[in-house]
């Protein structure tokens, strides 16, 4: 796995990733209420805002951590967003995407350098 600065996890699976947000930042969110995915297709760039999920406590954004096309989104978070919160490594994944540059995933954190950062 990889991860990024703003807690999302990337998981290396074939040809593409599979993206979700670690314990730490379902945490930190509290219980989701709604969950809203990207389009399937679509290209997205590094940092745009594609996700948009709501808790008890606010409202954020999860963006794209790399640049790629949605291949595919979690449908089972839309009925059931609190998955994110019961299982945010495993079932709770958000999207999975075919990267543009399939190395710029060596830019990210391991989860040493991860767990540094959240201390």
């Amino acid at each position: 796995m990889k991860f990024t600065e703003e807690h999302e996890w990337l998981l290396v699976e074939d040809d593409h990733v599979i993206v979700g947000i670690t314990p730490h930042a379902a945490e930190a969110l509290g219980d989701l209420v709604f969950v809203e995915l990207p389009e399937t297709g679509i290209t997205v760039a590094k940092g745009d805002d594609i996700v948009v999920i709501e808790s008890v406590k606010a409202a954020s954004d999860i963006a794209a951590p790399l640049d790629g096309e949605i291949i595919a989104v979690n449908e089972a978070l839309i009925e059931k967003p609190e998955l994110v919160n019961e299982d945010p490594l495993g079932t709770a994944w958000f999207f999975k995407m075919k990267l543009t540059d399939p190395d710029s995933i060596n830019e990210l954190m391991d989860e040493d350098a991860y767990n540094d950062l959240i201390g």
